[in-house]
């Protein structure tokens, strides 16, 4: 009895560690004692000890320190299962920085990439050498409908495949399933995904269903025609006999504010209908993407090359102009006032300016026209990642409440140095849920907030040892001060880490304690 409670009070410091000689014969590699266990599954919280042993849970329940490694003092902070972000986009900087901090510091343990179509098209490829480097986070990936276009089809996009060149992308996404991919994503804003017809995502989307796949997607329209494309999403994930996830689920458009109460009632009656589908969300109301956005969709068939010939030619140039202007007027804005540069690599010190203030710097005039122009000159310098603030809050908050809503980033890989000045969502997100939604706006419960990054994303996308505090689950956990959690990331100074996550613990190894990296590279290629 003396010894336990000496051992207890001694916890106080942030890990005690065995002898080596002792640390052979232990039961535990690590135990965290006295925690509030939120188990992932929306139960209330438990105060309990959690051990672990070999990456995975080992057990649950009141344990003895004397039979651990290392113990870690949890007492008076939550402790949840690692974050899964099912919307990421790491493919481009996961191998640059395979620590991935900027996800790890929000307590985010595991990831799905290759979301908007975009992905690698060989993913067992990727998947070894990734692995191989080492990584610090789990990934899984979707294969990508933009990917497998542009590989499966000769020529130009701007038709219907043939039937030998829709066999090839399906022998494509055949080959990613096999290989581990977690389902098919589209991105129908995107050139070439945009060309493509329903019939061929319907097509595509069945392939991966038939390896019990998710169908993600970035949908036609988000903003004016939100509901006419919810509805495509629908029929191709009914048609193709596949599980839905509307990725950054939103209404981009000022002129539809408030549209979410009906898109929400669309997925409601879906699911009473008896179709599986789920939305993701990142809690901003701002969006990001690259500057082609802004552009007509035409502008891009042939690549580079006829951009550059298309907007060379003064009345081509001019009717690009007059488009820009017409798609943000229909969204409901004036002028581009909306559109900031996040990264514009051809001069930084652009970054974090709307196009409209650019426009009066550097042409030193303001009329829309002007802002348009100022926008071609961008794209034509080699483009720019841009933050769009085009939703409301009101709608972001309504999102969020459902049940069938999971927590997403849409964010990559970042490095916390440079110039560039990305979307806060990739250093705050999750922090931001669980200290302005759930602690100051009490807008959802502690349990339900931590089932939607959670279990429901493992539930979503088949990662059946994630998502859960149970013993053989796999030991990715995070530990917090729910009185002190909070994203610090804003828009003009983004890369800011959150405050509050303690320990963040990858397949039964620590990664970040006391916030800051231990760097451990224990994550893992999670395949189908």
């Amino acid at each position: 009895m003396f010894l336990r409670i000496f051992l207890s009070l001694i916890l106080i410091i942030p890990g005690l560690f065995l002898p080596a000689e002792d640390a052979a014969q232990a039961r535990f590699d690590l135990l965290i004692m006295g925690g509030r266990i939120v188990d992932g599954a929306g139960n209330p919280w438990i105060e309990s000890d959690l051990a672990i042993k070999d990456g995975r849970i080992a057990a649950i329940g009141k344990l003895d320190p004397v039979d651990a490694v290392r113990t870690i003092n949890a007492r008076g902070h939550i402790v949840a299962p690692g974050f899964i972000d099912v919307h990421t986009h790491i493919e481009g900087g996961i191998s640059s920085f395979p620590e991935a901090e900027n996800f790890l510091q929000m307590g985010v343990t595991s990831v799905v990439t290759g979301n908007c179509g975009s992905s690698v098209v060989n993913i067992g490829e990727w998947m070894r050498t990734i692995s191989g480097h080492g990584i610090s986070i789990n990934v899984a990936t979707l294969v990508g409908h933009n990917a497998v276009r542009r590989a499966g089809m000769n020529g130009d996009f701007d038709r219907a495949p043939t039937d030998e060149e829709l066999q090839r992308m399906r022998s494509l996404v055949d080959a990613a399933m096999r290989d581990g991919a977690v389902g098919f994503s589209s991105g129908l804003e995107y050139i070439p995904g945009t060309y493509a017809n329903t019939d061929e995502l319907v097509a595509l989307a069945r392939v991966a269903a038939s390896y019990g796949g998710v169908y993600a997607t970035h949908m036609r329209n988000e903003g004016l025609d939100v509901e006419k494309s919810i509805r495509e999403s629908l029929m191709i994930g009914e048609q193709a006999g596949c599980p839905v996830d509307i990725s950054h689920f939103k209404v981009s458009s000022r002129k539809r504010w408030g549209a979410s109460s009906a898109t929400i009632r669309m997925i409601e009656d879906a699911r009473a209908k008896g179709q599986q589908v789920t939305i993701d969300q990142y809690l901003y109301s701002a969006a990001s993407t690259g500057i082609g956005i802004l552009f007509p969709s035409w502008l891009f068939e042939g690549g580079n090359e006829k951009v550059r010939e298309r907007l060379s030619d003064g009345p081509t140039r001019a009717r690009v102009r007059r488009e820009i202007l017409e798609k943000a007027g229909r969204e409901g804005f004036a002028d581009l006032s909306f559109a900031v540069v996040a990264n514009h690599r051809a001069d930084t010190s652009l970054n974090g300016k709307s196009i409209a203030a650019i426009s009066a710097q550097v042409r030193g005039k303001f009329a829309p026209d002007d802002q348009a122009e100022t926008a071609i000159d961008i794209l034509l310098k080699g483009g720019a990642q841009m933050v769009l603030h085009k939703m409301s809050e009101q709608d972001v908050a309504s999102i969020i409440r459902q049940p069938f809503t999971m927590v997403a980033s849409d964010a990559g890989v970042y490095d916390i140095g440079g110039d560039s000045l990305p979307h806060p969502r990739g250093f705050g997100n999750n922090a931001r849920v669980l200290g302005r939604y759930v602690r100051e706006q009490k807008l959802i419960g502690l349990e339900d907030a931590i089932r939607k990054m959670t279990s429901l994303p493992a539930q979503t996308f088949n990662l059946w040892d994630r998502g859960l505090l149970r013993p053989g689950m796999a030991a990715d956990i995070v530990v917090f001060d729910q009185d002190r959690i909070s994203d610090r990331a804003t828009f003009e100074d983004p890369k800011k880490y959150p405050v509050g996550i303690e320990y963040v613990i990858v397949n039964g190894s620590i990664a970040i304690e006391k916030g800051k990296h231990t760097g451990i590279r224990s994550g893992a290629v999670l395949r189908r």
